[in-house]
């Protein structure tokens, strides 16, 4: 079992097209194509279904992810274990993190941790928590912050910074004309008006689409996107509104000058800021200082 062939495995598992893989990984489609089936051959076994429209392991392919799984979590420790013998100077620290939280978080973490630690290599990985939650069972990513409710039995969560759930509404919905600013409102009260809607595989998706099934509702969705930024600022100017952490917004004077925030009432979801890994991960020295850089900006 080699490393290089699991993840060649896992790309094209992850990006369900052998074609997409191999511009990720910067290979030629054939040679892709003839790597995976070397690999079945030696396997005896086919990896991926080839039959179903969309890619599908097989059930050896799943047994084959699964032990190779582990062999990349112990070939981290390995690296970091040996990178411990050297004071943990120097490293990798593969960090998945949204676009959103990046964007407001990193500019204060990077600087102070690179200083601590200009040897330690980052890889980063931008996606949704959802997303970002399976690259760390994957062992694409070795931590990552994520904003969810627990429930990889796998993962470690240490929790960073409680979030509170709010409906943000443009000043010109009916919803915000007919409250005042922070009251708490049930969701059922905002049926009739126009959302603006994260894509699937964001954790503020999963929170929205159950509410929305908690009260039988079934608006009119404006518009989907994968940018929380570029949601905010549509919903805020298109008479619409959207399901949103108040973290997202509170420093904001524009959105805040332009819209109104409810929190939702019995929302039964509880979506905070975590640091989530893989259980059984060594948990480096420059980890744990990361962690405790994150905590002090927040």
């Amino acid at each position: 079992m080699k490393i290089k062939h699991a993840n060649y495995v896992l790309t094209v598992l992850r990006e369900g097209s052998f074609t997409i893989a191999a511009k990720k990984l910067f290979v030629s489609q054939p040679s892709l194509s003839q790597t995976i089936k070397q690999i079945e051959a030696n396997l005896g076994a086919p990896i991926f279904d080839r039959s179903s429209e969309k890619l599908q392991l097989t059930y050896a392919g799943q047994k084959y992810v699964e032990a190779m799984q582990q062999v990349m979590i112990i070939n981290t420790n390995l690296i970091n274990e040996i990178e411990g013998l050297r004071e943990e100077t120097r490293g990798r620290m593969r960090l998945g993190i949204s676009m959103q939280r990046g964007m407001s978080l990193l500019p204060q973490v990077i600087p102070e941790f690179i200083a601590k630690y200009p040897y330690v290599e980052i890889k980063l990985e931008e996606h949704g928590s959802d997303t970002l939650e399976r690259l760390v069972m994957e062992g694409v990513c070795d931590i990552a912050l994520v904003t969810t409710n627990p429930k990889v039995n796998n993962l470690e969560y240490i929790l960073i910074e409680n979030e509170k759930l709010v409906l943000m509404a443009a000043n010109t919905t009916k919803i915000a004309e007919n409250h005042h600013e922070g009251t708490e409102i049930d969701l059922i009260e905002a049926k009739n008006e126009k959302f603006i809607s994260l894509r699937a595989g964001h954790s503020v998706r999963v929170v929205q689409d159950r509410l929305f099934a908690i009260h039988h509702m079934d608006p009119k969705i404006l518009l989907e996107t994968n940018s929380l930024e570029a949601a905010k600022h549509i919903a805020s100017r298109a008479n619409a509104v959207m399901i949103c952490p108040y973290v997202y917004i509170a420093n904001s004077t524009t959105l805040l000058s332009l819209t109104k925030c409810f929190p939702i009432r019995s929302h039964g979801y509880e979506r905070h800021f975590y640091l989530c890994y893989r259980k059984g991960l060594y948990f480096a020295k420059f980890m744990e200082d990361f962690l405790e850089i994150v905590k002090s900006k927040l």
